[in-house]
Parts: structure tokens; C-alpha cells; sequence
């Protein structure tokens, strides 16, 4: 028996040795090759990227879990932040012409807050905040400062990080926010579109639709009117052709949610317990709220502890907060985890989980392809050749890169095809995830022997659908490519 081919990864970790090797009289070639060499194994890096007010920081502190990102508009949200997972808590300033300095850290009610020392953001090329959190061991957070800032220096600073100009971005995968789809979001993504060594592929960004409970203008429908325009942009050939998906997510009930105290709580049931119609006519907007005077004797939140709820809260956290409780619930964590569930978190965390982290791997082996094309085109030498044509070789040989592309065509609309054919295969070739079970539209519990009889099926009739003489070059072609995909299917169940 012939031993197995091996993996993507294992083949690109092999060519950067070999270039490095081909470069080792250049000290900055080699430099660059080995920090992509180590990057295979570190945690996937996941910026978070959008315009300013998106609640990037706000997403950022409801994935870790813990409010450790400054969401005000201080100095430190115009800095590259990277949060990694450590044993004990640290923050390190990399100025751009100095050596790193360790910063004092300090709790601040939005999160973190760092002494920077007096140094003017402009010369501070990024933060990095070590800090211990399960979350943070499958992934390293990126908070990028606002696209589009007034601030024309912050923005390019983002631009500059998220979509270089003459090197591939630090990022393996980018969650963009926004608060609805405006043309500077659509020239961003398009930005970090890119058109190089992985041929034209979204598979790396993940659009958010945030700060979605302010859509419905916090009414308790306010998330299912978001999850619809959600699901409207996914439908959108432009959209679906610059990202894997979009995800409705409040943010701001989503940090809460993983942060509620339990005073928040007690002032919150406190609430929950005045008659429905006063409540209601509290709830009519944010000032109204926080303002309006209520009897001291009465046990029920002062004005200042009602502002601190707003802020914490939003208004339709509040009113969901206050609902659940009048409608028996009294657990404050059975309360957190509920505000969390209606969030759009948990969504969010499942595409995290496969699109980003099923395809660690891949986008690891993106990410080292893209560098080692630099290096080839900067350093241009006759030892490179067989280098760039292996380069070649993987690119166009590589089933995990020929997938990318067909789902790059499938959602381009370049193929005629009924829907519900196009439909499932963008799902076989791993459009909705690389599991076997996702790519077969089978639940998790499927039994080995149903996914191996789906995954023949499927073969099957993508097959006949290839060699049909009624079928186009380009369905021909696009049906070979999903064959070869089953064919993957059923060799992991078999493993």
C-alpha cells in the first residue's frame, strides 16, 4: 500500500525550508521565512477590523470572555492591539525605532486601561496584551484601529496592518464589522480581497453585522430584523463574493452577558418588579431612562445606577433583561447565558469554528505561500526557480486551494446552474464547513455508515453530471472538482 500523500501544511512547511535554505545569505529573507515558519504553530491570528463605533473592541471582549479591551475612545484604540493567551497578565509597547517597554496595567470601567508612557501613538507600531484565557489558546485577537477614522493617521494605520501594500497582511483571518453596508465597507473588503499567490478567495473574512440590537431600535423583534438583513447581505452576489458569510451580533449583550455582576442583576430584578406600563414608558429611549426620577423610598435603582446599566446594557438589553426575569426566570447565570444565546455570539462562535478554525491549516499555508512569493519576487535568483515552480505546483495541485477557487466561481454567478445544485456544491466543497457531517448536510450524530452513503451518493451523481454530454465545459469541469472532494469525504470518515 502506498503511504499517504502528505498534508498541505506539511508541504509548505517543507518549501519554507527549502527557501530558506535557497536565502541563507540573506539575513532579512531569512528572517521573514522563519517568522512564517514559526507561525504554523501558533494560535490562528484573527484580526477584528471596522470603521469607528463598530463595537470591535465590545466583540473583542465578549469572545475573550472578559472586558480586557478599552471600548472609550482613548489613545489605545488608535494602537494595533494584539491579545494572546499567557499565564499571567502582561502588556508590552513595540515603538517603531525603540526597544519594546513593559506597561503598567490598570482596570478602567471600559476594560483595560495602559500608561503609554508618553509616547506619542503615531510612533507606537502595536500593543500586545498577554492574558490568561482558554479563548485566547485557540486564537489570537487582533483589535485594529477604525477604518475611515476622522483621524487620517489612525486609518491609514489600520489600512496599513489589515491590507499592506508590499507584504501580506500579519492576519490569517479578519471578522469586519458593520453597522450596515455602507461603500467604504464594501473598498475595504475589496482591499483585502486578495488577488495573489491564493487566487482570489474570501475564504478569509467574516462580515459582521453589529451592534445589531440598535436596529430594531432595542425592541425585543430587534435581532430578528437584524438576522434578516443579515441573511439579505449573504444573498448579495458583491458581499458574497468578498466574505464567507455575514452574522447578525449584538455585541454590546454579548460582552454583558459574559460579564454580568450580580449587583447589575439585583438592580435589574428590582426593575422587572414595577408595573409593566411604567417600565415601558422608562424604556422609551436611553436619556429617558437614566433621567427620569423615581421615588427614594422605593427601593428601585437610582438615576446613576440606571446610567450604568444603559451603558452596560443598551436599551434592549435592559428591556430583555427585565422581560425574562418578570417571566420567571431568577438564576443570574441562567439570565447570562440567555442574553448571550439571543446576542448572535453563539452563531458567530460556530462560523469562528468552521470557517476559521477548521481551516487553520489552510489559511497557515495561505499565509506562508504569500510569503515566500515576496521573497521570490524581491530576492529574484537563478537557485528561486525551482522555488516559484513549486509554488506553482502546490497552488495548482493542491485540492484545498482548487475548492477555494470553485467556491470563489459558485458564488460569482459564472456558472448556470438551478439553485439548489449550486447550493450543495458550495456545501460539499466546504462552504459551510470541512467536516464531513457540514459538507454532507448531515447532523454531528450522523452514524459513519450514513455519512459514507451520502458521501457515495453525492460521487455519484456529481459523476454523471461530469460526463453528461449535456453539461457545459465549465459544469464539467466544476463537477470533476466536487467528485474529487466526496472522494476527500469519504477518505476522512474512513480515517
Amino acid at each position: 500500500m502506498s503511504a499517504p500523500a502528505p498534508s498541505l501544511g506539511a508541504e509548505v512547511r517543507v518549501l519554507l525550508r527549502r527557501t530558506i535554505d535557497t536565502y541563507r545569505d540573506s539575513g532579512a529573507a531569512v528572517g521573514w521565512l522563519q517568522h512564517h515558519l514559526a507561525r504554523f504553530d501558533e494560535p490562528l491570528r484573527v484580526a477584528i477590523a471596522g470603521k469607528v463605533k463598530a463595537g470591535k473592541s465590545t466583540l473583542l471582549n465578549a469572545l475573550v470572555g472578559e472586558a480586557i479591551a478599552p471600548t472609550d475612545a482613548g489613545e489605545c484604540t488608535r494602537v494595533v492591539t494584539w491579545y494572546v493567551d499567557a499565564s499571567v497578565p502582561k502588556v508590552t509597547m513595540f515603538p517603531r525605532n525603540a526597544a519594546p517597554k513593559q506597561l503598567t496595567i490598570s482596570r478602567a470601567g471600559g476594560g483595560l486601561s495602559f500608561d503609554l508612557l508618553h509616547t506619542p501613538v503615531e510612533q507606537i507600531d502595536k500593543l500586545e496584551v498577554q492574558w490568561p484565557s482558554q479563548s485566547l489558546r485557540a486564537q489570537t485577537l487582533i483589535d485594529t484601529p477604525g477604518i475611515a477614522s476622522l483621524s487620517k493617521d489612525t486609518s491609514a494605520r489600520a489600512g496599513a496592518f489589515l491590507a499592506p501594500d508590499d507584504s501580506p497582511s500579519q492576519a490569517d483571518a479578519v471578522i469586519y464589522l458593520m453597522r450596515h453596508l455602507h461603500a467604504t465597507d464594501l473598498d475595504f473588503l475589496e482591499s483585502f480581497y486578495d488577488q495573489g499567490v491564493a487566487r482570489a478567495t474570501p475564504i478569509n473574512t467574516i462580515a459582521v453585522l453589529s451592534r445589531a440590537d440598535e436596529i430594531g431600535v432595542g425592541r425585543l423583534d430587534a435581532l430578528s430584523s437584524a438576522r434578516r438583513i443579515a441573511r439579505r447581505y449573504r444573498q448579495d452576489e458583491k458581499i458574497r463574493s468578498l466574505c464567507q458569510t455575514v452574522v447578525a451580533v449584538a455585541g454590546l449583550l454579548a460582552e454583558t452577558g459574559r460579564t454580568m455582576r450580580q449587583h447589575e442583576f439585583a438592580a435589574l430584578t428590582a426593575l422587572a418588579g414595577m408595573p409593566r406600563s411604567e417600565i415601558d414608558s422608562m424604556l422609551l429611549s436611553v436619556d429617558r431612562f437614566s433621567t427620569m426620577e423615581l421615588d427614594a423610598g422605593s427601593g428601585l435603582p437610582d438615576a446613576e445606577t440606571r446610567g450604568k446599566l444603559m451603558e452596560r446594557f443598551g436599551l434592549f438589553g435592559v428591556r430583555l433583561a427585565t422581560t425574562l426575569i418578570r417571566q420567571g426566570m431568577t438564576d443570574p447565570t441562567a439570565i447570562s447565558a440567555e442574553l448571550v444565546k439571543r446576542s448572535g455570539l453563539d452563531d458567530l462562535r460556530t462560523v469562528l469554528a468552521t470557517q476559521f478554525a477548521e481551516r487553520r491549516d489552510l489559511l497557515k499555508a495561505r499565509s506562508a505561500l504569500l510569503a515566500i512569493d515576496l521573497v521570490l519576487a524581491r530576492e529574484p535568483r537563478p537557485a528561486s526557480a525551482p522555488l516559484a515552480a513549486e509554488v506553482e505546483r502546490i497552488l495548482s495541485g493542491a485540492h484545498e486551494f482548487a475548492e477555494l477557487r470553485l467556491l470563489s466561481t459558485l458564488r460569482s454567478g459564472a456558472v448556470v446552474l438551478p439553485a439548489e445544485v449550486l447550493a450543495e456544491a458550495e456545501r460539499l466543497v466546504g462552504g459551510e464547513g470541512g467536516t464531513p457531517f457540514a459538507r454532507l448536510g448531515l447532523e454531528p450524530t450522523a452514524h459513519p455508515q450514513e455519512l459514507r452513503m451520502a458521501a457515495l451518493d453525492a460521487a455519484s451523481r456529481w459523476a454523471r453530471r461530469a460526463e453528461s454530454p449535456m453539461s457545459s465545459r465549465a459544469v464539467s469541469d466544476l463537477s470533476r472538482l466536487v467528485v474529487r472532494s466526496c472522494e476527500g469525504i469519504l477518505a476522512q470518515i474512513s480515517r
